[in-house]
């Protein structure tokens, strides 16, 4: 009789297996495999290998802490030659000596997380068992059966394995791009992505649920929405957004998710101050690629948030054309969320592909913080009823403007503004490029087209469809050409009267600085005109002058200053509103590299940047974090001050530990000039 088989050590061949299932990054020193495609193992046996003839092998996997075979959380399956497509197997890929070398195979639709896997081996009647070891299975993008599949290289490339990239701020008309470190394969956390999943109320509630729902990219994505806010949940970052964050890290100050999820995890998962929108939405993308869903950051500039439903923005100003904040709703300059690629077997075709997901907590979803997911497609045509939250999203991209202006006697006019269009330029990075890509077309059909009128109908978004009154007078601001940190400048309002009247007027121009989300704050700059006469078929342009000491300590660190011009004509009660946000250009970081690029081999990042202003700065640090060239963030703090006019230089340590293309992103920090950041791209040859 066959002795029993022993098993001495089992080899999970996380180099091979890495490699096939683009997770080298990850399988450092355990495994980590997408699902729908095989991996290998070796099972090394003392005295004798597995004969089919005598012995026998199962195996069994679990995940979870309640783990069934209904649930989709448990499963034993045999040693055998038949692949069954979207079923767990294993067969024998080769035999040598006493080692055995096994295809396992998982289903493109299990749920992922961390398993464990163990094998019996029965010789005769006599069995034993032994435990082969974890591995964390991911949702796969290159399996056709998977939900997450996406079928170009390029595009799995930048939205799933690409590690650095850029969110776009500013405001329409200037847009500026800020480069982020999501760092999805840096150490730890994909552990932490796992604790996250496993600290949502829903695993809470019923552990055994959450975990086999977790086959789902909807309800995974719709997970990580509610949890990288805290509103709710034990989740990541807490929202601010009134400039006090005396007590944290401002949300302007971060450069990448990886310190976030860090710091989230060693404070035994408390929140981390502070966020806001776009830190909310990098970390979740950075969350949802590390899972293996497809994700990207998106900007909408001009985003309405309409907290009713009705699909209209009421402002309620004052004679001076003054917001009053208590009674009105808001349009923020930028917002920004993320967009994840599956399909969406719960909704009618047509509505798989990109899907809004939106974790910055606005207004509650079936009574939690989150948003989404919603197909984008969805919103385009204004189908409304599609799961989950396209009332709010499409709202966001394609709310009306009312303004409402209220005299001292109580009686209220409508102003006519044509100078603000909700849902201009969404925006993205383009893939494979460090360049925008515009996506306003996924979201809305051209103005005035046909399509439009349609999707407008279905959505019952009647303001819309109703037609725009048209005055004979018109007005804009325009700027000058270049608008830098610490200059002064002139704004224009510019007015044409295209009727044959003259019209005598008032104008009131004036400027406040301005939070990204439409809080403003003090005013830096201002002019009311009395007698203003408009001849027929002419044109005024009237300047206002914007000068630094006036706006220098009020300016938040969006560097958004709106002009606002109201153009009232008493004899007839008319009123003409004309708003723009300028972004003020932050100076330039130069970055050089020195030394040979190559891996484990020490680099020297030499960082400068010269002081714009005409007063010198206090405080001033350089951060520095890159997936792929530093383990983890280093600052760098300069003795003060530094004068007006001087260029300060610093250099960083680098030491590159994967070839490839890498992103060095880098922030500078003082009391007058915050949040500027500059990026380097460095390519890492081998060693």
């Amino acid at each position: 009789m066959a002795k029993d088989l022993v098993l001495e050590r089992c080899d999970l061949e996380l180099e091979a297996n890495g490699r096939d299932h683009h997770t080298a990054g990850l399988c450092r020193e355990r495994l980590v495999v997408r699902r729908g495609q095989p991996f290998r193992v070796t099972l090394h046996f003392q005295g004798r290998n597995y004969e089919a003839s005598v012995d026998s092998l199962t195996f069994s996997v679990v995940t979870g802490p309640d783990p069934s075979n209904q649930a989709g959380t448990k499963a034993r399956f045999p040693l055998s030659n038949a692949v069954e497509e979207g079923a767990w197997t294993a067969s024998v890929v080769e035999k040598q000596d006493s080692a055995l070398s096994l295809q396992l195979s998982t289903p493109a639709n299990a749920p992922v997380g961390l398993y464990r896997l163990s094998l019996e081996a029965s010789t005769g009647y006599q069995g034993s068992s032994f435990m082969l070891g974890h591995f964390t299975l991911l949702f796969n993008s290159w399996c056709p059966a998977d939900a997450v599949y996406l079928n170009s290289e390029e595009e799995r490339q930048e939205y799933v394995l690409t590690q650095q990239g850029f969110i776009y701020q500013g405001s329409a008309k200037f847009i500026s791009s800020i480069p982020w470190n999501f760092g999805q394969f840096e150490d730890g956390i994909l552990d932490i992505c796992l604790t996250l999943l496993d600290l949502n109320p829903k695993f809470l509630k019923n552990a055994s649920r959450d975990c086999s729902r977790r086959s789902s990219p909807v309800y995974v994505g719709r997970v990580v929405s509610a949890m990288v806010n805290c509103n709710d949940d034990q989740g990541v970052l807490l929202g601010r957004w009134d400039n006090n964050y005396g007590d944290g890290v401002s949300p302007m100050f971060w450069i990448g998710s990886v310190d976030i999820l860090r710091r989230w995890k060693s404070c035994g998962c408390q929140r981390v101050k502070y966020g806001q929108c776009w830190v909310f939405a990098a970390v979740a993308c950075t969350v949802l690629r590390c899972l293996g869903v497809p994700t990207r950051v998106v900007t909408n500039y001009n985003s309405a948030h309409d907290q009713n439903s009705n699909l209209l923005i009421e402002y309620f100003r004052n004679e001076y054309g003054e917001i009053q904040r208590d009674k009105s709703e808001m349009i923020w300059n930028f917002h920004c969320w993320v967009e994840s690629w599956m399909t969406r077997p719960d909704l009618q075709p047509g509505y798989e592909g990109w899907q809004a997901l939106d974790p910055t907590p606005q207004e509650k979803s079936e009574g939690t913080y989150c948003c989404g997911p919603v197909p984008v497609r969805a919103i385009k045509e204004g189908d409304l009823s599609t799961k989950y939250d396209a009332p709010f999203v499409f709202a966001e991209v394609n709310a009306d403007v009312v303004d409402w202006i209220r005299q001292d006697d109580g009686s209220v006019h409508k102003s006519v503004n044509h100078s603000l269009v909700v849902g201009l330029k969404i925006s993205t990075k383009r893939v494979g490029r460090d360049e925008r890509e515009d996506i306003t077309h996924t979201y809305k059909y051209p103005e005035g087209s046909p399509e439009e009128r349609e999707a407008f109908k279905r959505a019952n978004h009647l303001n819309k469809l109703a037609e725009k009154e048209e005055t004979g007078l018109a007005m804009r601001i325009r700027v000058s050409q270049s608008m830098s940190m610490g200059s002064d400048f002139d704004v224009f309002a510019y007015i044409t009267n295209n009727t044959a009247e003259d019209h005598a007027c008032r104008l009131l121009l004036c400027a406040c600085t301005v939070s990204y989300n439409g809080i403003l704050g003090p005013e830096c700059g201002a002019k009311d005109l009395l007698n203003l006469s408009l001849e027929p078929f002419s044109e005024k342009s009237i300047p206002l002058r914007i000068l630094y000491e006036k706006y220098c300590d009020c300016l938040t660190e969006s560097n958004l200053i709106k002009v606002r011009g109201l153009l009232v004509e008493p004899a007839t009660n008319n009123y003409l509103l004309a708003e723009r946000d300028i972004y003020l250009e932050n100076p330039e970081i130069k970055i050089r590299i020195l030394g040979e690029p190559k891996q484990h081999r020490k680099l020297v990042a030499e960082l400068s940047l010269r002081n714009p202003l005409t007063v010198p700065l206090l405080g001033c640090v350089f951060t520095v974090e890159g997936a792929g060239l530093t383990e983890e963030q280093k600052a760098v703090e300069i003795p003060d001050p530094v004068e007006a006019g001087e260029e300060v230089k610093v250099r960083v340590d680098l030491l590159p530990l994967h070839v490839g293309r890498h992103k060095l992103v880098v922030n500078f920090e003082s009391d007058k000039l915050k949040a500027v950041k500059g990026f380097r791209n460095v390519i890492i040859g081998p060693p």
